[in-house]
């Protein structure tokens, strides 16, 4: 190909042919046609780009694994451009870039830039545009996909989390019935047992302290058998059927509430009441089980509904970070049980609430403890707090971790960099924390070393930008 029919090639380059003659002489005069045949690898993941490419012919993309697998997060045809743009700050290729079909480019050494950024002003100023344009295609995209892989774990917890309510009220409900049946006959037979007024009034306390939830306490496996073991032998010594001892058992009903009521009956009637008091109790226990695990179901959709904003407008709304923080807790609750983990939340009382957008900060809050929680070994700690300092909003997550090594700290909020075993782990946690922060106006900070980590996020009660330009400052 002769350099005139390179330079006619540029002319209606969709991209680039709008730029003096004169400027795509220099490209073609400075550049090497390269060509790719279909399915060839154009450059390897991590590697250095060195070059400006402009598809002349063809279909080129770039494939990202961030936990899930390949996928083609952006690709170009004839008339675009990509490879390495002038003032891109990309270190290397965050994945592989592959020719879809023949391909033909032709590339500019990054060698040259300086002398094109003299000569070729129009051309630059083309190309700092695209630049800007695939920050915030690559900015969307991560932030698309890291918000999938949070929904997936998050999933898998939640999962657990309403399994043990659901599973409690499924139990609770089936024993309702028979519950039910079994009060109803112990009702009929109370009722035949022709009670005086004390009598009544004696069966009426007993199932009253039955019922005394402050009373009641959780009981190893053991000591509900020797608490059901000595009901029965009560039940024995004064003629009634030892079969209401585990119903009993289950209730906060003493040893000394039944004496009370042996005073007042015995025989039949007595056999009669108890049978019925711990028909009842174990009726109401039951509703009490269900109505408790309802709540807990309720509470924790209420908490996704909280955390995911799922009304959440596209203008700045009023955003409460407790109960933000509040609801993302509740989110890792299955991930901190695993570790066995403590985690305590101090938010200041009377915290002004910002404006900004409560679901991305709720994305900055699950990043910055899913990484918490990550770090801290079987039984550790992570302590949170938000208070507030002068027109700003501070919150603070701290872990009791081994810390991040001074050698890594400047590099942990780069893109793609992550410390995780591979396919734990995508890199963009911490960074897509950082812009969302900076969209909010804010800041956010670390301090680590052996034993405590502190990751700091600062955010104005008043947002002083709704729209950050961090994105075509740093290109990805």
């Amino acid at each position: 190909m002769t350099t005139e029919d390179l330079v006619a090639r540029l002319v209606a380059h969709r991209t680039l042919g709008g730029a003096p003659r004169e400027q795509l002489e220099w490209l073609a005069r400075h550049g090497a046609v390269r060509r790719f045949s279909a399915g060839a690898v154009t450059i390897a993941k991590g590697h250095t780009i060195e070059h400006l490419w402009v598809v002349l012919e063809g279909h080129m993309s770039i494939r990202i694994d961030r936990g899930a697998g390949p996928r083609v997060v952006m690709d170009w045809r004839s008339g675009d451009v990509t490879g390495l743009l002038p003032y891109s700050r990309m270190p290397a290729s965050p994945g592989e870039g592959r020719a879809e079909q023949f391909t033909e480019v032709l590339a500019v050494h990054r060698d040259h830039f300086p002398e094109m950024i003299r000569a070729c002003y129009e051309v630059t100023a083309v190309l700092v545009h695209v630049m800007i344009d695939r920050a915030r295609h690559f900015t969307a995209s991560d932030f698309h996909d890291e918000k999938l892989l949070s929904l997936g774990r998050l999933s898998a917890g939640l999962a657990h989390e309403l399994n043990n309510p659901a599973s409690a009220a499924v139990r609770s409900a089936r024993g309702l019935t028979e519950s039910f049946l079994e009060a109803e006959a112990a009702s009929r037979t109370l009722g035949v047992a022709g009670l005086t007024e004390p009598q009544l009034a004696a069966v009426d306390r007993i199932r009253e302290a039955c019922l005394a939830a402050e009373r009641k306490a959780v009981r190893s496996p053991v000591e509900q058998a020797d608490r059901e073991d000595e009901l029965a032998s009560w039940l024995a010594r004064h003629g009634a059927e030892t079969l209401a001892a585990e119903s009993l058992a289950e209730t906060a009903v003493t040893v000394a509430d039944l004496d009370s009521l042996a005073i007042d009956l015995a025989g039949p009637p007595l056999n009669a009441a108890l049978k019925w008091v711990a028909a009842v109790c174990a009726t109401l226990q039951l509703a009490a089980e269900i109505e408790s695990a309802a709540m807990r179901i309720q509470g924790l959709v209420a908490a996704v509904k909280g955390f995911t904003y799922m009304d959440e407008s596209a203008s700045p709304m009023p955003v409460d970070i407790g109960r933000g923080l509040s609801d993302t807790l509740v989110m890792l609750r299955n991930k901190s049980k695993g570790k066995s983990a403590s985690v305590s939340l101090d938010v200041e009382p009377g915290l002004p609430h910002l404006l900004g957008y409560g679901g991305e900060l709720n994305q900055v809050w699950l990043n910055l403890l899913e990484n918490a929680l990550d770090a801290i070994a079987e039984g550790g700690r992570v302590d949170v707090s938000a208070i507030r300092e002068g027109e700003f909003v501070v919150v603070r997550i701290v872990d009791n971790g081994p810390g991040i090594p001074d050698s890594i700290q400047e590099r942990i909020f780069d893109p793609f960099f992550t410390t995780k075993p591979v396919g734990q782990g995508t890199g963009l946690g911490l960074d897509i924390a950082r812009r969302l922060v900076g969209r909010h106006g804010g800041g956010i900070d670390v301090r680590s070393g052996p034993g405590r980590t502190e990751f700091r996020v600062v955010l104005p009660i008043e947002m002083t930008t709704t729209a950050s330009t961090e994105e075509s400052d740093r290109e990805r």
